[in-house]
């Protein structure tokens, strides 16, 4: 019976781990997936799903919003950053990052721009990156904490 216990904590063990945690790949998807929604809804309805926290577009730990190329917020799940322009509000280490990011939407289009921030999950700041996507005249952004 012991053994049989073990077998089953070790077969579950990996799923349970690499499920709670969002990866590259998924912000990847998740971003392309809001720049198809754009393209065949509108970049309104794309902000209204963004800023209600749609679950299609807000998983948590990993969730999807706008800026325009100016740096101003469009949409956000945290709906008190909407209109601002956060540019030169830096990370924990000083970096700009979102100046980081407008420049990767204005430039090649797409990348990962890294930095450091707080996680609502832990409290604590810690190593984040989020890839961006230019989608017409916004940019969609999802990122993730590396663990």
């Amino acid at each position: 019976m012991r053994a049989l216990f073990a077998i089953i904590l070790l077969l579950s063990g990996p799923y349970t781990a690499a499920a709670a945690a969002p990866n590259e790949k998924d912000a990847v998807a998740l971003a392309e997936k809001g720049a198809r929604f754009v393209r065949t809804h509108g970049k309104a309805a794309m902000i209204a799903r963004i800023n209600s926290r749609d679950p299609e577009f807000n998983q948590g730990a990993l969730y999807l919003a706008m800026r325009d190329l100016d740096g101003i917020t469009v949409a956000h799940p945290t709906t008190a950053l909407i209109g601002k322009n956060l540019l030169d509000v830096p990370d924990a280490d000083g970096k700009p990052f979102r100046r980081e990011m407008v420049a990767v939407a204005r430039g090649q289009g797409h990348g990962w721009v890294g930095y450091k921030f707080r996680n609502p999950e832990s409290g604590k700041v810690e190593a984040k990156t989020t890839y961006v996507l230019r989608v017409g005249d916004v940019a969609l952004e999802a990122g993730i904490y590396k663990h």
